[in-house]
């Protein structure tokens, strides 16, 4: 898959309903579109026996139990907590590869795993660290996908909640913790990690086609073209910039403080 191909795959799936969003072969493709010479089918491979395990393991096992044992203990997928924050782990081929990652890297595959065999598993935008839901006949569950796949109890949820500085009150209320996101969200989630990640080392080229990749996964938004703008501004693209805050501006109706004055600061900066 080449690049170009790869942005055609983001562009369907930003088209697509969020009930129809396809969460793991987007994520694969962006990982193809940041790195085109690399092979996809051994992500794709690593899923299809993630999902075969889980089949196994469900025959005896309840379903919390068979998806973390056969993600993390069959497959030992796992976080990353030497190199937190190398940039191979939120990327779906490297994960595969690596077999480690971050959370939301690590939750597309238990997701993936999870619905091939027909478990019902979402992923959730917990503050400060991603975790799955899976619904079970005892009722809705947390799972850490970082941490080998173990159940968070509701008590852990409140002091995880806690220490990101939420008030007792909202720590306390699991039904918010726990909401659902859309797959969207869990794909757009894992390239704000790549976007922060490239940033941080200055390296504005990859930060850009991560950018693009949330544009293109959500075209309405009018965000990721403020971080387009600010990579291309990195590498002193300035009338790219300048386009693509043009775009930011037009896409929000012209509503978005922000894109107007970092376009006014590009402007001058182009004069």
């Amino acid at each position: 898959m080449t690049r170009d191909e790869a942005e055609t795959v983001l562009a369907e799936a930003g088209r697509c309903a969020d009930g129809a969003f396809p969460l793991f072969e987007a994520a694969l493709a962006c990982a193809v579109h940041d790195d085109p010479a690399r092979d996809p089918e051994p992500a794709r491979a690593l899923a299809r026996e993630a999902a075969a395990r889980l089949t196994e393991r469900l025959a005896r096992e309840t379903p919390e139990e068979a998806l973390a044992e056969a993600l993390a203990g069959d497959l030992r997928l796992a976080g990353d907590l030497i190199t937190y924050d190398h940039p191979a782990n939120a990327d779906l081929i490297a994960v595969a590869q690596r077999r480690k990652g971050l959370p939301v890297a690590l939750g597309v595959f238990y997701i993936e795993a999870a619905r091939r065999c027909g478990l019902d598993v979402r992923g959730v935008d917990f503050p400060g660290h991603f975790l799955l839901r899976i619904e079970t006949v005892e009722g809705p569950m947390a799972l850490d996908p970082f941490s080998e796949g173990r159940v968070v109890l509701p008590s852990e949820l409140t002091r995880r909640a806690l220490r990101t500085g939420l008030t007792p009150d909202v720590a306390a209320d699991l039904d918010a913790l726990m909401r659902p996101v859309s797959d969207r969200a869990v794909a757009i989630r894992l390239q704000n990690n790549v976007f922060a990640r490239a940033a941080a080392a200055h390296d504005y080229a990859r930060a850009e086609r991560s950018a693009l990749r949330r544009a293109l996964l959500d075209p309405a938004d009018h965000r990721p073209w403020i971080d387009v703008a600010a990579a291309r501004e990195g590498q002193g693209a300035l009338a790219g910039a300048l386009q693509a805050l043009s775009r930011a501006q037009m896409l929000d109706g012209g509503a978005s403080i922000a894109a107007r004055v970092a376009r006014e600061r590009v402007r001058l900066r182009l004069n």
